[in-house]
């Protein structure tokens, strides 16, 4: 069945991935990252050469750890911009956005440059803020702007599940399939009462974070 995507008529559309390289190690999860971006290159009918992407990753040389973007667009060229990746507070402090994701869009799947109400959040955080998460129309927690969400229990981590409206993050995908975390349905109050909250992705990892009141 043809798919009901397609890249929109943006001429900035990507797709990206972003990850970390370390000198010590290389791209950190790059088998993961260029999975997920060939799956949604074929979900928009869009040319992904996964050999030529592997081989600009394996061209990353330096003496510290990178933040890496990698970007496809809709013809099928790849590009990779390389900076410092500087060093994660030791705790964030998180609050929830006023604006509700519908559960049942297909774009929070994939991650691209489609992402204005994200972008817009963050230049909106509030003073003494790291991150905004975000809730369904259902009230259930989803995602922040640049992170998966994970609740602390006495059996593991928790995540809401893929059907609350949320991109399959690379790191979450990793902890789920190493069975640290599992899929749940959570709401804020779960989430207040949590022993413990993370923020977390792959270019991050897990990140302690604190749901504070909106400033």
């Amino acid at each position: 069945m043809e798919s009901p995507l397609c890249p929109p008529d943006d001429p900035c559309f990507r797709l990206i991935e972003t990850l970390g390289w370390h000198p010590d190690e290389g791209p950190r999860r790059a088998a993961l990252h260029l999975a997920r971006m060939a799956r949604s290159a074929t979900a928009l009918g869009m040319p992904f050469d996964q050999t030529r992407a592997q081989h600009l990753l394996d061209q990353i040389t330096g003496p510290a750890p990178l933040r890496c973007r990698l970007t496809l667009d809709p013809k099928g060229v790849l590009a990779l911009e390389t900076a410092p990746l500087a060093a994660n507070l030791p705790h964030w402090r998180v609050v929830i956005h006023p604006e509700r994701l519908d559960a049942d869009d297909p774009w929070l799947r994939h991650k691209t440059t489609r992402r204005a109400l994200y972008d817009r959040a963050r230049a909106e955080l509030p003073a003494g803020s790291d991150e905004w998460l975000f809730l369904n129309r259902a009230g259930q927690v989803c995602e922040g702007t640049i992170t998966n969400v994970f609740m602390a229990t006495d059996d593991g981590l928790l995540t809401p599940p893929l059907a609350s409206g949320l991109l399959p993050g690379i790191l979450r995908a990793q902890l789920l399939a190493s069975g640290q975390a599992r899929e749940a349905c959570l709401t804020p109050e779960d989430v207040h009462k949590a022993p413990a909250l993370y923020c977390g992705n792959s270019l991050r990892g897990l990140i302690r974070a604190r749901l504070c009141s909106h400033a």
